[in-house]
């Protein structure tokens, strides 16, 4: 069969009219009538019973259209897939996160991107947890890597890239500095320090109210940015939360990097706009996914 009757004879197959099968392939309906009789001579029967007001499939015709309709389906999505992975990718693709720890999975993304796609540049952008999600409500970023969750419509929370142990962050004069763990427990033994503008949900899911054992946690200070909350910690005020990675980073001598014996670690997921993903945006993501160090699949 020839591909102008495939499409002809599963379009009259739905709509089981020539005038209107016509319209919908913009042809004539004597095209329709003669692509159908001819395709019906080769088969060797009919595939449609007509008559001046009524035209229905044979049980040969339904039994074609059964057998013919997936298949023409699964052609049409391998063009269109070859399409897509034809199309130039042009422009800038910007990248925030929130761990300097993300960077350098962002950095070999985008040279295998930028290999492929020459005149796509990847910019990364730097920025706390608040800020990083703000610009890319805002457009001003197109992907970010952040730790879930979000609150609010607007974002799409993707796959997990890679996960990180979960450390309690004491000043290095208070009594738990000395301990080789903690426990989710142990939050209740000084004031959790936050950042400000991050949204109820992400606060209830990193900084809860009550341990597992229901003793109150007591929410100290806040501050704008990392290194204030880092001073407040410093300065004796509490202790925060944070991957334990991050000591590798923001080590400092008046705070010490407990790690926590019973908390889930903190996950890092990729996300964006919703209804964003653009042919760029798409080929950065599957680059990360397949670099990065545990791939999880999307948080629950």
């Amino acid at each position: 069969m020839e591909r102008h009757e495939i499409e002809v004879f599963l379009a009259l197959a739905e709509e089981l009219h020539f005038a209107r099968t016509a319209q919908r392939l913009r042809i004539s309906p004597g095209r329709v009538s003669q692509t159908i009789k001819a395709l019906e001579r080769r088969i060797g029967g009919a595939l449609f019973e007509r008559s001046s007001r009524h035209v229905a499939l044979t049980p040969v015709g339904r039994q074609l259209c059964a057998d013919l309709a997936p298949a023409y389906r699964r052609i049409q999505q391998a063009v269109a897939d070859a399409m897509a992975a034809c199309e130039e990718i042009r422009g800038a693709l910007r990248v925030g996160f929130t761990a300097p720890w993300s960077g350098r999975l962002l950095v070999q993304a985008a040279d295998a991107v930028s290999r492929r796609y020459p005149r796509c540049a990847v910019e990364l952008q730097g920025a706390t947890y608040n800020a990083v999600i703000d610009a890319l409500r805002e457009k001003e970023v197109d992907l970010v890597i952040a730790e879930p969750p979000v609150e609010g419509p607007g974002v799409t929370v993707g796959p997990v890239v890679f996960s990180e142990p979960r450390a309690l962050l004491v000043p290095a004069s208070h009594s738990l500095a000395a301990r080789e763990t903690v426990s989710l427990e142990d939050y209740a033994r000084l004031p959790l320090i936050t950042a400000t503008g991050v949204s109820q949900a992400w606060r209830e899911a990193h900084f809860p109210r009550h341990t597992p054992q229901g003793r109150c946690i007591e929410h100290g200070p806040a501050a704008a940015d990392w290194e204030g909350v880092l001073s407040l910690v410093g300065a004796g005020r509490g202790a925060t939360i944070a991957s334990l990675r991050a000591e590798q980073y923001h080590g400092r001598p008046d705070i010490v990097y407990v790690p926590l014996s019973d908390a889930p670690p903190i996950d890092y997921a990729l996300m964006w706009r919703d209804g964003s993903m653009a042919p760029g945006l798409r080929a950065f993501v599957q680059s990360v996914v397949e670099l990065a160090p545990q791939p999880l699949g999307p948080p629950s």
